[in-house]
């Protein structure tokens, strides 16, 4: 299995064997997704487009498979053994994801049936976000535990996040963004 390291972190959870088995079938149903502001289980085109943003991904755990991912996790057990999370659960945010167009579900295995979850373009184009979810996380809630080092996989060297104008080459700050509707 390929890594991406990008967005380590710890596990979550002593008992995930006992939440999780290993398998992605057996009756289970999104029924603990949240659900989209429509009252369906993904976004419609109803409010603006950070609160239709938030009804896809802001919640933990799917914010928490979307790092799995990124980390190289393909395959529904494996998300169910790192993250802990309980087969409903993982089994609702997949079937958001996919049918929000950031993952796909290809068959590995026919007997039985067994899927891999891949990120699609969609979907990597988040990692700017988690990893600004990372820093922010470090930076304001880490406490005496070290920062995640981000490095660029192939020198090794940290990552600079920031803002960039094309026009002007520079990088800035937040004071320097203004938003204009089109």
């Amino acid at each position: 299995m390929s890594s991406v390291s990008i967005l380590t972190g710890a596990t979550i959870g002593a008992t995930r064997a006992e939440r999780c088995a290993s398998d992605d079938n057996g009756g289970v149903s999104a029924a603990n997704a949240p659900e989209a502001p429509d009252g369906t289980d993904t976004p419609g085109t109803q409010g603006s487009t950070i609160e239709r943003t938030l009804a896809l991904v802001g919640d933990r755990w799917t914010i928490l498979v979307l790092r799995a991912a990124f980390r190289g996790i393909r395959r529904f057990d494996e998300f169910c053994a790192d993250l802990g999370i309980a087969r409903p659960i993982l089994t609702g945010r997949l079937r958001k994801l996919v049918g929000a167009g950031l993952m796909t579900k290809e068959l590995y295995q026919t007997n039985p049936p067994r899927y891999e979850y891949r990120l699609t373009p969609a979907g990597i184009a988040l990692s700017p976000t988690l990893v600004a979810l990372v820093r922010w996380g470090d930076q304001h809630l880490g406490g005496d535990s070290p920062p995640t080092t981000l490095v660029h996989a192939p020198c090794g060297t940290e990552l600079v996040q920031a803002f960039w104008c094309g026009t002007c080459s520079t990088v800035f700050g937040p004071g320097a963004i203004r938003s204009v509707t089109h």
